[in-house]
């Protein structure tokens, strides 16, 4: 196992989503670095908001996150910056996951020394959530980022709310970042409903929700996306192993129902987990004994 290579997942999010050009000369970090792969970037005109997905081995990857914040602490300016996605900084999250031959006791390491490294490079303060969070409160980005941007910067100088590392204060233009390790990432996913009533998604969404009494590992709200006909529920999925997506699927179907809406179609934003296909294919099927080695392809992973 020793001399395997090691593998990181990681999800970074920064706070731009509509220009072009900012989008790309950030994403531009990551591009072309030996031992880190580009998985996908995906800009959301209405979030303004980018999620990026890297694949790679640890030393690379730090290089490659560090270099991504710190030309996102450059181009975006929060005084100036607003969108539907909560965030609390330019670079706003540094997600990691174990990915290959890493333990989450690993990645919770990496994160404290790219942390250090952040830091001193480019002076914005941090916060840590998940395995890394400080406080029992931390660990989950909604009690961080509570206020937003504009709320934070009012409160950060209390016991409370300060972050983690560096001044009780937020970077004038370039806010905070939440950096943390998590056993499980999670998995975007829109179902589409063909009305234009955005409180009839908003409804929905409050039932499939953890919090308001849905789904324990599942986050959504109801909205509209501008270049597109009808409304959303927009989901974040922690954990498809517990919840499929053909779960969360038929719920929003059979809620919509109520409502006389049909759903048009779904969409896995980014990168997801063969897993959480499978278990959606073997209940959708009816399946029996299904073993994923049974999937040819699986085979050339290794």
């Amino acid at each position: 196992m020793s001399n395997e290579k090691k593998y990181i997942l990681a999800v970074p999010n920064f706070s731009e989503g509509r220009r072009e050009e900012v989008v790309e000369a950030i994403v531009d970090q990551v591009r072309n670095i030996d031992g880190v792969k580009l998985v996908s970037y995906e800009p959301e005109h209405d979030f303004n908001r980018t999620v990026v997905t890297l694949i790679g081995e640890p030393k690379p990857l730090k290089k490659a996150l560090i270099n991504l914040a710190s030309k996102s602490y450059e181009l975006i300016n929060m005084e100036e910056q607003s969108g539907t996605h909560p965030r609390i900084g330019a670079q706003d999250t540094i997600p990691i996951f174990p990915f290959k031959n890493i333990t989450l006791e690993e990645c919770a390491e990496y994160i404290e020394e790219l942390a250090v490294e952040l830091y001193e490079k480019c002076k914005v303060p941090l916060y840590f959530s998940g395995q890394n969070a400080r406080c029992e409160e931390r660990k989950a980005l909604s009690f961080i980022r509570k206020g937003q941007y504009e709320g934070l910067k009012e409160v950060c100088h209390t016991d409370e709310r300060k972050p983690d590392m560096g001044p009780a204060k937020l970077h004038p233009t370039a806010g905070a970042t939440i950096l943390s390790a998590d056993l499980e990432g999670l998995t975007a996913y829109n179902v589409f409903l063909d009305t234009e009533n955005v409180q009839i998604a908003k409804k929905i969404a409050k039932g499939v929700r953890g919090p308001s009494g849905g789904f324990s590992t599942v986050r959504a709200v109801g909205i509209k996306f501008p270049e597109r006909e009808g409304v959303v529920v927009s989901m974040n999925m922690f954990d498809c192993g517990k919840t499929p997506l053909y779960r969360t699927f038929n719920f929003v179907k059979q809620e919509a129902a109520r409502y006389g809406v049909v759903v048009t179609g779904s969409e896995i934003v980014g990168p997801v987990k063969l897993d959480y296909l499978l278990n959606s294919l073997e209940y959708l099927l009816g399946l029996e004994n299904f073993n994923k080695a049974q999937i040819l392809e699986t085979h050339l992973m290794d």
